[in-house]
């Protein structure tokens, strides 16, 4: 018999964009509802009545509307997305005492059944909690393994609550499932499996291990021992140091005024430096990437004279990365920085060519910044550089992005 030590549970939110849209607007009940992208150009949620329609995601609007007129097409709003994602969390939490944050709909814990109930109860239990409290519906899968239970929510979608926990139901279930319904496998894992007839979940269970491990590295070998019942992927309720933090994303309308493109360097440079205070780490590097709309990639890097979270600092570093990934007349429609080499702020050194006055009014500033946009509103106050993008800040749909939210692991 299966023991709670073992066991994981997968909680996934059912469309939960639109769903979340359906919490605030009951209106929206039941009807064809697309949410779209910043710039209103493409569809990327919708939900079952919508899907019914033939209407994918990232298809462009013209076509959606075409093949679903009598939708409902709204504006994404990540803030409010994760003001309930952190509401499930939280109600999660209530049922275990090991809940993973893996994106804004998916969260992994350790299953634990409810005293007098069975662990298919339990899937039952959670799920209904959340839909009673917050009216999102979700699908709650519980099985040996983190791989498997995301299988099985998967296959009890939608609004379902399956406890899958014994060898015979579990390999009935892989065998109906595409092997690259596997979080990890796709594209090229998948052409390197099919030559050796392994084509299902279950056809990669049974396959030889050091097979396995010799087409898809010792990754591919942790998704079999998972596949097998072993948990070889633990629950993380804190997430693990970052690597890498990067702010970035679509103009919307391409840019070829300098001035512009130096708004949009301020405007991402502001999101990231967030991150590091709220992360406590300062950045030894910082990378700017521009795409063009003629194909071309400008690719700029600098480092700073020590790793820092300082607006004044980086923004010095940014220039420099700006200027060498500028491509004089061409259409930018994409800007990615990226900040790396990061190092915990109490361990990063200070400049010692910079007196401590300088450091301390920086600091002072930054500090005076972060409160008034946590009392008043996000970018409430911010750099007057941003201003040739002031359309952007008027819709409020541009002011949380996807990576905004924090926690997460899997994007």
């Amino acid at each position: 018999m299966m023991t709670a030590e073992r066991a994981v549970g997968h909680l996934d939110a059912d469309c939960f964009y639109v769903s979340a849209e359906r919490v605030r607007d009951e209106f929206l009940r039941d009807k064809p509802v697309g949410v779209l992208g910043n710039q209103g150009a493409c569809v990327i949620a919708k939900s079952y009545e919508m899907k019914a329609s033939g209407v994918g995601t990232g298809m462009p609007i013209w076509d959606a509307l075409d093949r679903c007129p009598t939708g409902v097409y709204l504006k994404r709003d990540f803030r409010w997305y994760e003001v309930l994602s952190r509401l499930m969390l939280e109600v999660a939490q209530e049922f275990s005492d090991r809940v993973e944050y893996y994106s804004i709909d998916e969260f992994f814990f350790r299953a634990i059944p409810l005293r007098g109930k069975d662990f298919q109860q339990t899937a039952g239990a959670i799920r209904d909690a959340i839909w009673e409290r917050l009216g999102v519906p979700v699908t709650v899968g519980i099985a040996r393994s983190r791989t498997l239970a995301k299988l099985i929510s998967d296959a009890a979608k939608p609004f379902g609550a399956l406890a899958v926990l014994d060898e015979e139901a579990e390999r009935a279930l892989l065998a109906d499932r595409p092997v690259t319904e596997i979080t990890g496998i796709a594209g090229r894992r998948e052409r390197r499996l099919a030559p050796w007839g392994i084509r299902t979940c279950r056809d990669l269970a049974e396959a030889d291990r050091r097979l396995v491990r010799g087409l898809l590295t010792a990754s591919g070998e942790s998704l079999w021992w998972e596949l097998n019942g072993e948990a070889v992927h633990p629950i993380q309720p804190e997430r693990p140091v970052q690597r890498v933090l990067s702010r970035g994303g679509s103009f919307g309308e391409p840019a070829t005024d300098p001035i512009v493109l130096y708004a949009w360097l301020v405007r991402n440079l502001e999101r990231l430096i967030e991150e590091l205070r709220f992360h406590r780490i300062c950045a030894g590097r910082l990378t700017v990437w521009v795409s063009y709309r003629n194909g071309e990639v400008g690719v700029g890097q600098a480092n700073p004279a020590v790793p820092t979270d300082r607006f004044d600092l980086l923004l010095d570093a940014a220039r420099v990365c700006l200027r060498r990934a500028y491509v004089p007349q061409a259409a930018a429609t994409r800007m990615h920085l990226i900040a790396e080499r990061l190092v915990r702020r109490s361990s990063s050194p200070r400049d010692l060519f910079e007196s401590s006055g300088a450091a301390d009014r920086a600091e002072s500033v930054a500090r005076l910044k972060e409160l008034i946009n946590h009392r008043h509103g996000r970018f409430a106050l911010r750099s007057a550089a941003t201003l040739p993008l002031v359309e952007i800040y008027r819709d409020s749909a541009n002011g949380f992005d996807i990576c905004d939210i924090r926690g997460k692991f899997c994007f």
